[in-house]
């Protein structure tokens, strides 16, 4: 293996998820903030083609009600998940280790600020690339950069359809579900 290839939210951090919880200040189930939200503006949120700004104006014309600016960073409280921190650590002794994860522009600067996104050589987030994860470009775009066959490099991410995506155009693919399990997996390739 030449390159390692992170997912972010839930396998490096955990507390990502912030649908819930906004969801419950709205006074709306998941369901309906995923309708009211539409799957093309999530994407293109999440992609860069619209802003938070952009996103928000839109939902809270759809929803009826004002919106707070803020919503999307108000619940946002990640946590680094240490053992995994300390798998990417040991691996960057001697390997290539990038994040590849679907984010939004506010979350990533959150990130950015803490100091989460240190621990990797590099980071590849979709807002920023036009792409995000399961669609392929995500993960070709990753190998283009990093000159890197879809053979030599091993991903890892705790959604089964990004996993499968990656297996598809031959990269070395693990379902994270939790990092003693993925070091356990990762010996075979090191």
């Amino acid at each position: 293996m030449r390159l390692f290839i992170f997912d972010v939210g839930g396998v490096v951090a955990e507390n990502t998820s912030v649908v819930p919880s906004i969801s419950g200040f709205l006074g709306i189930s998941k369901e309906e903030f995923v309708e009211i939200a539409e799957m093309d503006n999530l994407l293109a949120l999440q992609t860069g083609r619209i802003t938070v700004e952009e996103f928000v104006y839109v939902f809270s014309r759809k929803l009826g009600r004002p919106v707070p600016g803020k919503i999307w960073d108000m619940f946002f409280k990640p946590t680094p998940m240490e053992e995994t921190v300390r798998i990417i650590e040991r691996l960057r002794r001697k390997y290539r280790v990038v994040a590849g994860t679907n984010t939004i522009e506010s979350h990533y600067e959150i990130h950015k600020s803490r100091g989460d996104y240190e621990v990797f050589d590099r980071v590849y987030a979709s807002h920023l690339i036009g792409y995000a994860k399961p669609d392929k470009a995500f993960y070709s775009h990753i190998l283009r950069e990093e000159n890197c066959c879809a053979e030599e490099a091993f991903f890892t991410d705790d959604t089964r359809k990004n996993v499968k995506a990656a297996a598809e155009l031959g990269i070395v693919s693990y379902h994270f579900t939790d990092s003693t399990a993925l070091e356990k997996r990762l010996r075979e390739y090191l």
